[in-house]
Formats: structure tokens, C-alpha cells, sequence
């Protein structure tokens, strides 16, 4: 093999690519079925995008449609940290698409809607053999070997991969109703004998150096339903590595000659866990053992990444998103004796939740204007209607636009926006990859209440995901017992709420006036919130005096290393004293920047409430003051970094 490193991929992956679908309510027939969550999907997406989770740097290679599913596919890929230069776009063709649904423990229907789809028309123009030479390894799942396009094209680059030293494997991924052997209905039958599906197979398998699969895989590659004469014959054909995945019973490796007890072969017992979903496992085997493999581990440790897994991925909901990540694989591996059920497991949650997370900001410019008592009690003093609030949010939203292009402040910028008056503004701020963020506080609640009521799981089923749930409580540990737990108890719904919706979680604690020294009571907060195991992805807190600011990063950093940061709230501060702050908190390295409201348009909108600015002058006042203090934030950053 060459050396690590020497080429630029590990790892090309050639197949199906799609948009899976899922039903919500486990335990349901599929004709039942009320809610689907969406999840990229195809055993090629699904392993091109584990493999980059497992650490190599995947690509894929394949076609999707011209339509927002092909788009919502090369998107998340591109988030996964998947090469998609070859991800092409079919100007005809739509993206394929599979409904699928969790009956009960045995039962998984699924309908392959990839009637004439995109990932089947790719060509031999869609690559060129740079691109096969520049990886360590080519993966090619079965179902492109289907029909003659796909047969012909694969097998050109079958041909290129060996003409450059490029290590070949193939995940047989039989599905019958691919085959054209079952009504289009039955995606879920997994193994159907079929002369002519064998012989097509076997035409290929002395091209691949490892060849995957399952038991019934095996047979219908072997012509066989005998596992020791199926995978005879296959050895007959070819002398590639042969892995056969045994379900609970772990996996087996093959390297040569196929013993009469199969249990002599390389084998690496199975992960005991609770099965809610077994689509998608096998290609979390795959992505696991390619790992091992392709670094040249030793079959012993490819076949732990490969069982670790699959039995990740059969505790979880979905097929890509249930795939773990390489910190969080290697935390299970090297914790497994203590963690008897890896699907129940606190951390390795915890660590699936944090490691998955997508996009990152290094630093943030956020506008925070989610604001609602006080801008009524503005807009009554001022003589205005309440739904001249609505436009107002929506002008900050164009000034925050504006500040993204002439301050050059791309990825750096944000907003924090209610529902009540921001409804419109929400919905322009996001999409844009910008930081946006939503409350879900009463205003002024003590103790902490819920806008919309207390079922907060249910509200944020309908917010985009893209958007982080900020909720600002005003918290003390020295509360008296009986409110201190009534806030903390909904806390933990709201956090175990976001851990179930996928939202990220900011939180603002801001301690009740005149109760003693507010670093100390942050401080003190925050190491009481994780004592209750509850870790917001972000922190929003005041520039505190002292040594405090960096005490809580070291507290953050000790408790929860994955929390994205901190952001220096603002509370109706002089920009002069918000700069100052700005040099104490930079200082500290989990802080990213700034949330700050009423400091930038406070004054500015009490004269657009009056009448005295229009929508321009407005838009300018607020955007001189922003881009001063995004200003005095990166020079205070600069030479903390300096």
C-alpha cells in the first residue's frame, strides 16, 4: 500500500445516494405512520460519511437531482467533511428517496422510490482517473453493478483503481426489490436465491481486494445458502479478504483458504445492545473496518471499529446521523467493560450529541434583539402601534446583512430574535449560515417559565434546526431550595428536550440584583448546572469583574471541553464599558464574542418609534454602533491572541 499520506483521498466511495425518510413513531406500521425526520441515506452516502466521522477523508462519488434533496445532500455531506467534487449534478433526474419505518424489533418496511434516479445515471464522464488515483481505497457497493450503465461504468473504474495501485472493496448491499426480484413495495426482503443475480456477481468479485457482507449477502454471492459451500465458491473466484457480519454474533475475516468450522476464521465477538433500528448498521460495519483497514490495523482491530459500529448504529434513530464519531468510537472502545449497554450510556450520548454538531464559529458578532417587554413598554411610551415592532426586527436583520458585507465579518455574524414580533425576521435570518438564536423564556419569569406553555419538547419540534434555543434565567445557587429546584427542573426539561430535537442550547444566567458578588454567583451557577448533568452548547454571560470570567473558563474547559463558548452579553451598557469588558473577557479562550441588544439599538429605535429617523437612518445609527464594537472585540481578540 502507499504510504500513509502520499495521497491526498483514503477513501472514494461509488453507489447510491439518497434521502431516507424515517417514520417517528416507533413501534408503528408504516401505513400509520404520522412524522418523518429526514436523513441523508444510500449505503455509499452512508459510508463516505462514517468513514469521515472514523477520521479518513472520504469522497463521494455519484449523482444527485437539480432539486432542493440533492442540494440538502451535497450540503451535508460538505458538513460531514465529505470531498464532493464528483457529487454530480443530473439536470433530468430527481434524487432518489426511501420511506422507511420501525415496526417492531424484526420488522422494517422500507419503499425505494428511485424510479430513473440521479445516483443510477452516472457516467464515465462524470470522473476522470486523477480523481480514482488520488485515494488509498475505492468502495463500490452492489446495487451499482445492477444494470448495464451502472455495471459498465463501475467497472471502468474498477479498472483504473488497479491500473494505480488503489485498493478495491465492495459492500455486496443486496436488496432484491434493486434487482427487480419483488414488488416495488418490499424493500425489506433481504435475500431472494436468483441464478442470474449470482452469476452477475460473481463476473465482478475477482476485481475486489475485500469484499463485505451478510450471511444472505454471502449466499446470493456464493449461489449458496450454505455459509461455509457460499463462501467456498467466492474463495474459488477470488482471493480477496472476505469479511462476513454475523449479527449478534460479531464478524468473522477470512484472508485465505475458508476453514470447515467458520468459527476458526479472524472473529471478533458482538456489542451486546438494544436493537431499535437495524437499517444502516452494515454500513456502519463498513465505514469501521474500512478504518482499520485502510490504515493497515490488523483485522483484529478493524473488526472492533466495524462491531462498535454497527451496534452504535442499530441503538439509534436514523442511518448517517446514528453513525459515531471517531472520538466518540474510541471512547466506547476504551471504556467498553465498564459500558455494558453502549445505547444507554450518558456520555457516549453526550459525546454522539457534541461530536456531530454542525458547523463551527470561532468568533461571533451577535445582535441580540429578542427583546420583548421592554420594547412594548418602548412603543407605548413612544405613542407607537406593536406591530411597527415587526418591521423594526426586520430592519435589524438588513442591517446585521449589511454589516456582514461592508464590516467582512462572513461567518462571524448573528442574531438572537424572538417569535412574537421577530416571526418575519427569523425566518430572513435563516439559511444564510449565520448564528441565529430564539428564545423560549416568559420575560421577566422568576421562576423561570416557557413562552407557548411547559411543553417545550413539543414547540421546538417545529423550529428549524439550525436554530439554538437561548433561555435566560435569572438563577441563584443561594435561592431558597423550593425555587432553585423549580428552575432547575425546568432546565433539565429543556435541555433533555434539545438533546431529543437536536437544537443546540444557549443558556444566560444572570443572577438576581444586590444578591452579593455576581462572579461568584455565576461561577457558582454554572458548576451547579453541570452537578445536574445539564451542558448547554453556549454560555451567555456579563464580562465579569475579576478573575471570574476566567474561572468559568476553566470550569467549562474542565466539565464540558465540547461547549462551543461564551457570549458577552451586553444589558443596555455604554459601548465604552462593553470595549472594556471586551479586553478582560477575550482574554479567556472559551469566550467567542459578543450578544449584545439594547446598547446598539435602544436609542435609535426610541426615535424610529417617534418618528424622528426613517428606516435608512434607523438601519445606520445601528449599524455604525455595531460595526464599532465588532471592532473593539476583534482588536481586544487580536491581542489576547497576540
Amino acid at each position: 500500500m502507499t504510504q500513509a499520506g502520499a495521497r491526498p483521498l483514503d477513501l472514494i466511495c461509488i453507489g447510491r445516494a439518497g434521502v431516507d425518510f424515517y417514520a417517528q413513531q416507533i413501534g408503528s406500521r408504516l401505513e400509520d405512520a404520522a412524522s418523518f425526520a429526514k436523513y441523508i441515506g444510500g449505503s455509499s452516502t452512508n459510508i463516505a460519511a462514517c468513514s469521515a466521522r472514523m477520521g479518513l477523508r472520504s469522497a463521494l462519488y455519484t449523482r444527485v437531482g437539480n432539486d432542493h434533496m440533492g442540494r440538502f445532500i451535497r450540503e451535508q455531506l460538505q458538513r460531514e467533511g465529505v470531498d464532493t467534487s464528483h457529487v454530480i449534478t443530473d439536470p433530468q433526474r430527481l434524487t432518489a428517496m426511501v420511506v422507511l419505518g420501525i415496526e417492531d424489533r424484526e420488522t422494517f418496511p422500507l419503499i425505494f422510490v428511485r424510479e430513473n434516479c440521479a445516483d443510477m445515471a452516472i457516467a464515465r464522464e462524470d470522473f476522470d482517473e486523477p480523481f480514482i488515483a488520488s485515494a488509498h481505497a475505492l468502495l463500490i457497493t452492489g446495487t451499482h453493478f445492477s444494470t448495464p450503465q451502472t455495471y459498465e461504468v463501475c467497472r471502468h473504474a474498477l479498472a483504473l483503481a488497479r491500473a494505480n495501485g488503489v485498493r478495491t472493496a465492495l459492500d455486496i448491499d443486496y436488496r432484491p426489490v434493486l434487482w427487480g426480484l419483488t414488488g416495488r413495495d418490499d424493500g425489506e426482503t433481504r435475500f431472494i436465491a436468483d441464478d442470474g443475480v449470482s452469476a452477475h456477481l460473481q463476473s465482478i468479485l475477482p476485481e475486489f481486494d475485500l469484499i463485505v457482507g451478510t450471511e444472505e449477502e454471502m449466499h446470493i454471492a456464493g449461489a449458496s445458502t450454505d455459509n461455509r459451500e457460499a463462501l467456498r465458491r467466492i474463495r474459488e473466484i477470488t482471493p480477496a479478504t472476505l469479511v462476513l457480519k454475523r449479527g449478534p454474533y460479531g464478524a468473522s475475516v477470512f484472508p485465505a483458504a475458508i476453514p470447515d468450522d467458520l468459527d476458526e476464521g479472524i472473529r471478533v465477538a458482538g456489542v451486546n445492545v438494544e436493537v431499535m433500528n437495524v437499517l444502516g448498521a452494515g454500513d456502519g460495519f463498513m465505514a469501521g473496518f474500512l478504518r482499520g483497514w485502510i490504515r493497515d490495523e490488523g483485522h483484529e482491530q478493524a473488526l472492533r471499529y466495524a462491531n462498535a459500529c454497527g451496534a452504535l448504529v442499530v441503538s439509534r434513530h436514523g442511518c448517517t446521523p446514528a453513525m459515531p464519531t471517531v472520538e466518540e468510537l474510541d471512547f466506547y472502545l476504551a471504556n467498553s467493560e465498564r459500558i455494558p449497554r453502549p445505547d444507554v450510556d450518558p456520555e457516549l450520548n453526550y459525546l454522539h450529541r457534541v461530536t456531530t454538531r454542525r458547523g463551527q464559529w470561532l468568533q461571533l458578532n451577535v445582535l441580540a434583539f429578542d427583546h420583548r417587554a421592554q420594547l412594548v413598554e418602548m412603543a407605548r411610551e413612544c405613542g407607537a402601534g406593536l406591530e411597527r415592532l415587526a418591521v423594526l426586527k426586520q430592519l435589524l436583520v438588513d442591517t446585521v446583512a449589511q454589516a456582514e458585507t461592508r464590516g467582512e465579518l462572513q461567518g462571524r455574524v448573528g442574531i438572537v430574535c424572538d417569535d412574537r414580533f421577530g416571526y418575519d425576521a427569523l425566518t430572513r435570518a435563516t439559511g444564510r449560515g449565520w448564528f441565529v438564536a430564539r428564545p423560549v423564556e416568559q420575560p421577566g419569569s422568576r421562576p423561570l417559565e416557557f413562552e407557548g406553555g411547559d411543553s417545550i419538547g413539543s414547540r421546538l419540534i417545529a423550529w428549524p434546526t439550525e436554530q439554538t434555543v437561548k433561555c435566560l434565567v435569572h438563577y441563584h445557587p443561594d435561592d431558597p431550595p423550593a425555587l432553585r429546584w423549580q428552575q432547575e427542573k425546568r432546565l433539565l426539561d429543556l435541555y433533555r428536550a434539545c438533546c431529543v430535537s437536536g437544537h443546540e442550547l444557549m443558556l444566560e444566567i444572570v443572577p438576581p440584583a444586590g444578591d452579593g458578588d455576581p462572579g461568584e454567583a455565576v461561577w457558582r451557577s454554572v458548576q451547579r448546572l453541570y452537578n445536574l448533568e445539564i451542558r448547554p452548547d453556549w454560555w451567555k454571560l456579563q464580562a465579569l469583574p475579576g478573575d471570574w470570567l476566567g474561572r468559568v473558563g476553566a470550569l467549562i474547559h474542565s466539565r464540558a471541553p465540547h461547549c462551543r463558548g461564551i457570549l458577552i452579553l451586553g444589558q443596555d451598557a455604554p459601548l465604552e464599558e462593553l470595549a472594556a469588558g471586551f479586553e478582560r473577557a477575550a482574554a479567556v479562550e472559551q469566550v467567542r464574542g459578543f450578544a449584545v441588544g439594547r446598547s446598539l439599538f435602544a436609542r435609535p429605535a426610541r426615535r424610529w418609534l417617534e418618528g424622528e429617523l426613517d428606516d435608512a437612518g434607523f438601519g445606520a445609527a445601528v449599524l455604525e454602533g455595531y460595526l464599532e464594537l465588532a471592532g473593539a472585540w476583534q482588536a481586544a481578540a487580536g491581542r489576547a491572541g497576540g
